[in-house]
Parts: structure tokens; sequence; C-alpha cells
């Protein structure tokens, strides 16, 4: 009985070890995330990131509603996020993808 308590807990320890792993490995360093112009009136840019062929990008407000979404190929490690429509206000920028996720804040003039 103690050796099947003991493989439990190792094949556990294991499947999360795994896990914490791949999570850490999708993170960015927010540090060589760059925004600008912020504030932003007409487009926001986004440099720093990794290329990918299918990244969702989604613009939230300061309550967390997303108010734009799209789905870009990442190329020359940077996008270009048209923001002419939204109010004036806070928004985060969310990025995901397999190779990246990233979370940053833009002003909206």
């Amino acid at each position: 009985m103690k050796r099947i308590g003991l493989l439990f807990f190792l094949i556990f320890s294991i499947s999360h070890a795994v896990i914490g792993q791949e999570i850490v490995k999708k993170q960015v360093n927010v540090e060589k995330i760059k925004v600008f112009p912020n504030p932003a009136t007409t487009v926001v840019n986004v440099l720093g990131l990794q290329n990918c062929l299918n990244a969702e990008i989604l613009i939230s407000d300061g309550y967390g509603n997303v108010v734009q979404r799209y789905r870009w190929e990442i190329r020359n490690n940077a996008i270009n996020i048209p923001v002419a429509s939204l109010e004036q206000g806070v928004y985060m920028i969310i990025i995901n993808s397999p190779e990246q996720s990233v979370k940053t804040k833009f002003y909206k003039q």
C-alpha cells in the first residue's frame, strides 16, 4: 500500500513539474516589450514579441470587457494595432499564441 501511495505521489509531482515548466516557457519578459506611442491616438506599436503565424490579440477596457479582437501573424517581432475607434481611457493588450503570452497596458488619448 505504501508503494502505491509513493508511486501516485511521484506521478502527481512529475506531471505538475512538467506543466509548470510549460507555463514558464510561454511567458515573455515584460521588460523586453515596448508599447508606443503611449498615450496613443490612432495606432499602438508593440515591439519585442516572438514571431508567430496565428496570434490572438485582444484589447480590453478598464472593466475587462474585450473591445477589439484580432487574429494576426506577428512578423519582425512587432505588431501595429489600430486604436482610432476606441474611447479615451486605459486599455489592456493581451497577446496569446503557442510561443508567448503577453499582457501590457496603454492609454488612448
